[in-house]
């Protein structure tokens, strides 16, 4: 995905580490960017006001269960329950709030319920793999769910995409985007995986890893993992550019 299209007035130091952490559009070993990556430089497109004005995200587009990725059908997924938090952040560690926050990921066996995913592991009827909700006021969300499996998916020889979870954040419209990874932390995939090492530079890989949450972890039910959100700056999380 493209990172959110801005109107740029200058770059600062903090603009150019952001940009510098970013993954390149064309990262070879990323077989698939070799195709999909743009062959002319890119245009800047300045907002408009319809654009900055709307449309507007409001909590009467979020149901009952989005956030929870265990209720949303008529019986319990398979596989280790987890809680995933956080807070979205700007670039000077103020909170964003009522973002609208969207994750996809595949279910405990490494299989997304998708119509190209046909790799021979079983799917889950009782997990979809999406969620959604809105951040507090706080810049703060909250997600439940089954912990993702790895899984093949031909880029080379033996490749295997470490536990993930894909993360959306919309800002005041549909143009203002960021897409990012969650990783989950001692994965023995990371030194493998073309996507991960794609992000150049290790501090900013680093803030794709979750921390484990003891705090958020609910006794005897399921494990939690923090992940935090900052859109800018010299910290900011990487965005998924393929």
């Amino acid at each position: 995905m493209s990172e959110p299209v801005q109107k740029l007035q200058s770059v600062d130091d903090d603009e150019r580490a952001t940009r510098d952490a970013d993954p390149a559009y064309l990262s070879p070993d990323y077989v698939g960017t070799r195709l999909r990556s743009p062959r002319r430089p890119l245009l800047l497109l300045p907002q408009t006001l319809s654009e900055l004005t709307g449309p507007a995200f409001g909590h009467d587009a979020i149901g009952e269960h989005d956030h929870d990725l265990t209720l949303q059908h008529d019986g319990e997924p398979l596989g280790e329950r987890i809680i995933v938090s956080g807070r979205v952040l700007d670039s000077e560690g103020r909170p964003v709030r009522n973002a609208l926050i969207e994750i996809w990921q595949a279910n405990a066996a490494g299989r997304y319920r998708h119509h190209v995913d046909q790799h021979p592991a079983p799917l889950d009827p009782n997990f979809t793999g999406a969620g959604r909700c809105m951040t507090d006021d706080d810049g703060g969300y909250r997600f439940v769910s089954i912990k993702p499996g790895a899984y093949p998916w031909k880029n080379h020889d033996n490749a295997w995409r470490p536990a993930h979870i894909h993360l959306s954040v919309f800002g005041r419209a549909f143009t203002e985007r960021l897409v990012t990874q969650m990783y989950f932390p001692g994965d023995p995939l990371f030194p493998y995986d073309p996507i991960f090492q794609s992000v150049r530079d290790p501090r900013a890989r680093e803030r794709m890893i979750s921390t484990f949450d003891l705090a958020s972890t609910r006794p005897e039910w399921a494990l939690a993992y923090r992940f935090d959100v900052v859109l800018g700056g010299s910290g900011a999380t990487p965005v998924e550019n393929a």
